[in-house]
């Protein structure tokens, strides 16, 4: 049962990681459109989002420990939990992250004394701890000539996905306000050079991550292997995403913008419900895949 326990909490920690850094990126790429509008949602997001993160992340060392150690029992012992911390880079990657989320829940705390000036202060930390998950995958464990490249593509490939679907959380939140319509659809046009940018960022260093976990030897016996069958799913939810962000761009965000009515705002509501659900499943898709065998290691 730890397995499974370790897969959902990796889950969670990527969901309450996509608020820390996609809500403060989009209230700051979103300033123009929500034209110096202060709403309440987002600070306190962020500190959910940021304590979440937090427990989820202790919790998910005391599961790692447990899978390595053999035993629930044996992973709370102060020994092996130190050894854990200390002798190996996945548990040092688990405290770096707990730190940050720490760190990220503070500054989020200031935010809520001091304003929006701050927001960008979140963003170091926000990116670092997205950066965290490469050590605690498959990039982590890579070695030889191709560790350094696939851990900067797996850090390069957390961030954008994080910041990406952090965006979608925040749009769900502002579409839910009526009186948010036409900064909504502002901010969806303003989210086109960004999530460009994401996007783009995904695709290379996903090329990358399946030329070193997959390679030209495993393409043929790809969807032969659970973890080909999950990266199967994964690239079909992924499309969807796309097909849905170009939907919004090109004709439901310019609807709103023309005519704010309740039924272009409701459209929009659905659409952007979807696509953020499809974000979550391919944080769950992901979540599965790091504590399975990629093809190139059978």
């Amino acid at each position: 049962m730890t397995e499974p326990a370790l897969i959902g909490l990796r889950a969670i920690q990527y969901g309450a990681a996509a608020l820390v850094l996609g809500v403060p990126a989009f209230m700051l790429y979103s300033r123009a459109a929500l034209a110096g509008a202060r709403p309440g949602w987002p600070s306190p997001t962020v500190r959910f989002g940021a304590v979440v993160l937090l427990l989820a992340t202790l919790a998910a060392l005391v599961a790692q420990t447990a899978v390595m150690a053999g035993s629930l029992a044996e992973a709370v012992k102060p020994e092996t939990l130190g050894f854990m911390v200390s002798g190996t880079a996945l548990g040092a990657a688990y405290v770096v992250r707990a730190a940050l989320a720490a760190l990220a829940l503070l500054l989020a705390l200031a935010l809520a004394l001091r304003g929006d000036r701050l927001w960008w202060s979140l963003a170091v930390p926000a990116v670092l701890i997205a950066a965290s998950f490469a050590w605690t995958g498959h990039g982590g464990a890579t070695e030889g000539v191709w560790r350094w490249p696939h851990l900067a593509a797996d850090v390069i490939h957390a961030v954008a996905a994080l910041i990406w679907i952090g965006a979608l959380a925040a749009f769900v939140a502002l579409a839910r306000r009526r009186s948010g319509a036409d900064g909504l659809a502002g901010a969806l046009v303003g989210f086109a050079s960004t999530g460009t940018i994401a996007v783009t960022a995904l695709v290379l260093s996903g090329l990358v991550n399946v030329w070193v976990l997959v390679g030209p030897r495993g393409l043929p016996a790809l969807l032969s292997t659970p973890w080909g069958l999950l990266l199967a799913i994964k690239l079909t939810a992924f499309a969807g995403m796309l097909a849905l962000a170009a939907l919004h761009r090109y004709r439901l965000a310019p609807a709103l913008s023309a005519v704010a009515d309740a039924s272009s705002l409701a459209r929009l509501r659905r659409t952007l419900a979807a696509e953020f659900a499809l974000g979550v499943v391919i944080l769950c898709l992901v979540a599965a895949m790091g504590l399975l065998p990629p093809p190139a290691s059978l």
